[in-house]
């Protein structure tokens, strides 16, 4: 699968402005929203190639996000990879098993996030 367009989705301003830098400078296209409601919403509007996820966020959090997500026909397709500071093996699993393709803990090391991209 090509992956040219990618939501990012993320309530730190940090992490954010991280993750845009990295991958407009590799060329992709990003799209940002700064929790799991806006996620859903852009992900749905979008239809981006790829969304990456926080899980601990304000209101829905990426474990939820990402279940609507999977169980819904128009995104179900669409991956994610969960990009977190949780780095317990429990969380990795549940996230997996949220229907996640990836889970990568914070911080993340920019070449392992591109190298995994360009894998799916």
């Amino acid at each position: 699968m090509l992956i040219k367009k990618i939501l990012v989705v993320d309530d730190s301003p940090t992490e954010r402005y991280f993750m845009v830098d990295l991958l407009t400078k590799s060329g992709y296209e990003v799209i940002v929203a700064q929790n799991g409601e806006e996620g859903i919403a852009k992900t749905k509007e979008e239809l981006p190639d790829l969304v990456l996820m926080d899980v601990v966020m304000p209101g829905l959090n990426g474990y939820q996000a990402t279940r609507t997500l999977t169980r819904d026909e128009r995104t179900k397709n669409i991956p994610i990879v969960f990009l977190t500071s949780k780095n317990q093996e429990t969380d990795k699993i549940w996230g997996l098993r949220q229907g996640a393709q990836d889970y990568l803990v914070k911080p993340i090391n920019g070449a392992e996030l591109l190298a995994k991209i360009a894998a799916l």
